[in-house]
């Protein structure tokens, strides 16, 4: 699962217009214009695609990548657009965190800022993965959620993420 897929299931799970697209990609700090976030959206036509017909399992292209710094400005930008921007004790906004060192974190830091995003508990999220059919201990959910650095760290393989995001889309969407 590439980025591109990541979003759009995002998107698709909350409902989000391309204009709120827009405006989330702002509200993390970055600028990225209409045209590109339906680019971002929009699958490469089959013709244009060399594909080996034994790879099944192949990711989807798209007309323009999603990197992992957009995806994270994504994904700060929702939790300002569904909590509000946070701000210090001296009342001055706070600086956006850019947790992503390395592209395999990319499906720990998804889980953790849309949890974060929509207010949702551990149980939230055991419950959602359980409508999938993936049940998993609050211990493996504890370890995906860690840091990096943190010696019981594990790294969400893209199967977790994929049920995440379609278990928020039956919760939203009733799906």
């Amino acid at each position: 699962m590439n980025n591109n897929d990541r979003l759009l299931r995002l998107r698709y799970a909350l409902e989000l217009k391309d204009s709120e697209l827009v405006e989330i990609f702002k509200l993390g700090e970055m600028e990225i214009p209409m045209q590109e976030v339906r680019q971002l959206l929009s699958k490469q036509d089959e013709k244009d695609i060399q594909v080996d017909e034994e790879d099944e399992f192949s990711e989807n292209l798209y007309k323009e990548d999603c990197t992992d710094l957009m995806l994270e400005s994504f994904l700060n930008g929702l939790i300002v657009y569904k909590r509000g921007r946070q701000v210090s004790k001296t009342g001055e906004p706070v600086k956006m965190t850019f947790s992503l060192k390395h592209s395999k974190d990319v499906n720990n830091i998804l889980l953790k800022k849309v949890k974060v995003a929509l207010s949702l508990t551990n149980e939230d999220v055991l419950d959602i993965l359980d409508d999938t059919g993936v049940n998993i201990s609050k211990g493996e959910l504890s370890a995906v959620l860690r840091k990096e650095d943190h010696r019981n760290y594990q790294e969400c393989g893209d199967r977790y993420a994929r049920n995440f995001l379609k278990g928020l889309t039956l919760k939203y969407r009733g799906e």
